[in-house]
């Protein structure tokens, strides 16, 4: 079961869905050296309308005034609060797999309020590897983790047919939010937040659209 709701301040879902890209883009723009940004320039920046821009913002405040746009530093440091970026998460990732080494190795997690506290495998040849400075324990000893390190995030890198196992796990030493990049759906009590990453569905969505356009060119596929 995947659950994904909005805060108790009833910001729909597609619009937590956005806000990610709305910060992304503003540390574009930071980085740059703006100062402020319209709507329009902020829109175009994340790839969406203008009007929905707004709308997705109204749901944060009032942070833009009419003629002068937004804050730049402002704006996201307001997206970064709702999004719980002003703190630390930590995360522990299970399965050290190439998938699961290249996502230890990321360093977008640091700089965007995530810290990756543990790594774990069930494979012996791989327990006790060092991997990004941690060493890579066994999937058993994830309670121990969690009383040491109180993950609140766990990454699911293994897999399909481990993935349930490793959820169960997950949950029974008190994680509530899953990112599930194994193939298959997982079933949680409620209470418990899970993300999906599928790569090959995003593949066949994409091999549709070029399809799509093979067609309209008048290519037969």
């Amino acid at each position: 079961m995947t659950v994904d709701t909005g805060d108790s301040r009833g910001i729909p879902d597609a619009t937590v869905a956005r806000l990610p890209g709305y910060l992304r883009a503003l540390g574009e723009l930071a980085a740059s050296g703006a100062v402020r940004v319209s709507s329009e320039e902020l829109a175009q920046a994340s790839g969406v309308r203008s009007a929905k821009l707004r709308r997705d913002l109204s749901h944060l405040g009032s942070y833009g005034v009419r003629g002068v746009g937004y804050d730049v530093a402002h704006l996201s440091f307001e997206i970064s609060r709702e999004l719980g970026l002003t703190r630390d998460w930590p995360v522990a990732i299970v399965g050290m797999g190439n998938l699961g080494r290249a996502l230890a190795a990321y360093s977008g997690f640091a700089t965007r309020g995530f810290t990756v506290v543990a790594l774990l495998d069930d494979d012996p040849g791989v327990v006790g590897d060092e991997v990004c400075g941690l060493r890579v324990r066994h999937v058993d000893d994830l309670p121990a983790v969690a009383a040491a390190h109180h993950p609140a995030i766990g990454v699911v890198a293994t897999p399909a047919a481990s993935a349930q196992t490793v959820a169960d796990a997950l949950v029974a030493a008190g994680v509530s939010s899953i990112l599930n990049f194994a193939p298959c759906v997982l079933d949680v009590p409620p209470g418990v937040d899970v993300r999906k990453v599928d790569l090959s569905t995003e593949l066949q969505i994409l091999a549709f659209h070029e399809q799509r356009k093979a067609g309209l060119a008048g290519v037969a596929p």
